[in-house]
C-alpha cells in the first residue's frame, strides 16, 4: 500500500548562529503542487531551494509553510556616531574661537552627550548568513521528510476507506447481476411485451422498422454491458490503490466512470429491486470520490 493523503502537518525546529527558529508546514488537497512560504524580512532568497525541496518530496497539494525565527543573543552593539561626534568637536572649537572657555572635557564626558553613541544591529559577515541559511534550508527539508510520513499516515486510513468502498461495489454489481430483472428470461419478456404495446401503437409497421424498434429497446434493457464495465472498473481500482506512483488524478476519474455506469444502470432498471441497487451503487460510489479528492 503506498496510498498518501495530500493532508498532513509538519514541525521542524533549529539554531544557528545566534538565532532559533521553527517551521510549520500544513497541507491540504490541490489539483497540483502550490508552495506558499511566509518567511521574516531577508528570506526572499531561500524560496527557489524551498519549493525545488517541496517537488522533490510532493507531487501535489497547497502546502503552507511558516517561517518563525527569533534572535537568541542581543543584536545590539555601541556605535560610535561620527557624525554627531564631529559636529560637538567643531562646537567646542567655535566656543574657543569666541573666547568661551570651558573646562577640559573627558572622552567619557564628550560620549555620554545624547546622540555621539548610538546603538544598533551588529553586522553579519557573508559566511554566518551562508551557514544561517543553509541550516534554514535544511531545517526546512527535515519538516518536509515530516509532512511526507504524516500524508502516508493519513494514506493508511484513505486506503482502508476505498479498498471497502470498491469491494462494496463489487458486490453491489454482482448483486445486480444476479436480479430477475437482469435476467435472459427477464430481458425476453420485457422486450416481447414492449414489442406488443408497439405493434399495439402502430400495427403498420413494417418488418424493417420493426426491427430497428425492437434491437432498441433489447439495448435499453440490457444492464450486462454497464455491469460487464463496473467489473472491469472494480480490477482497475485495485490496481491503482496497489500503485508506487500517486494516482488521485487517476482514481478520480476512474470514480467518474463508475457514476456513468451506475447512472446509465439506474435508467434501464425494469423493476424496484435493481432501482435500489442502483441507487445505492450512486451512493457509494459518492462517497468514494469525495474521499479521492484527499488522495495524492
Amino acid at each position: 500500500m503506498t496510498i498518501s493523503s495530500m493532508t498532513g502537518f509538519a514541525r521542524a525546529e533549529g539554531a544557528c548562529e545566534g538565532a532559533r527558529w521553527h517551521w510549520e508546514l500544513r497541507s491540504v488537497n490541490g489539483k497540483g503542487l502550490d508552495l506558499r512560504l511566509r518567511t521574516p524580512p531577508g528570506f526572499d532568497a531561500l524560496e527557489p531551494k524551498l519549493k525545488a525541496i517541496a517537488a522533490e518530496k510532493l507531487k501535489r497539494g497547497n502546502v503552507q509553510a511558516n517561517l518563525q525565527l527569533t534572535r537568541e543573543t542581543s543584536a545590539n552593539v555601541p556605535r560610535l556616531n561620527e557624525d554627531a561626534l564631529k559636529a560637538v568637536l567643531e562646537a567646542t572649537a567655535r566656543l574657543r574661537d569666541h573666547q568661551i572657555y570651558l573646562a577640559d572635557s573627558s572622552a567619557e564626558g564628550i560620549l555620554s552627550l545624547k546622540g555621539v553613541m548610538e546603538t544598533g544591529e551588529a553586522e553579519e559577515s557573508e559566511e554566518a548568513r551562508a551557514r544561517l541559511e543553509a541550516a534554514l534550508v535544511e531545517s526546512f527539508a527535515e519538516a518536509m521528510k515530516k509532512l511526507g510520513a504524516a500524508r502516508r499516515e493519513e494514506g493508511e486510513k484513505l486506503f482502508a476507506f476505498l479498498s471497502g468502498q470498491v469491494t462494496r461495489i463489487e458486490e453491489l454489481t454482482r448483486d445486480a447481476a444476479a436480479s430477475p430483472a437482469a435476467g435472459q428470461d427477464a430481458m425476453r419478456e420485457r422486450l416481447k411485451r414492449q414489442v406488443e404495446e408497439l405493434l399495439g401503437a402502430s400495427p403498420a409497421l413494417n418488418e424493417e422498422r420493426l426491427a430497428q424498434e425492437a434491437a432498441l429497446l433489447a439495448t435499453k434493457a440490457d444492464v450486462r454491458e454497464e455491469l460487464d464495465r463496473l467489473a472491469a472498473h472494480v480490477e482497475q481500482a485495485r490496481e491503482l490503490l496497489a500503485a508506487k506512483e500517486p494516482v488521485g488524478r487517476r482514481l478520480d476519474f476512474l470514480t467518474q466512470e463508475f457514476n456513468r455506469e451506475a447512472n446509465t444502470l439506474c435508467s434501464k432498471a425494469a423493476d424496484v429491486a435493481l432501482t435500489r441497487i442502483g441507487l445505492e451503487l450512486k451512493t457509494v460510489i459518492d462517497q468514494l470520490r469525495e474521499q479521492v479528492q484527499n488522495v495524492e
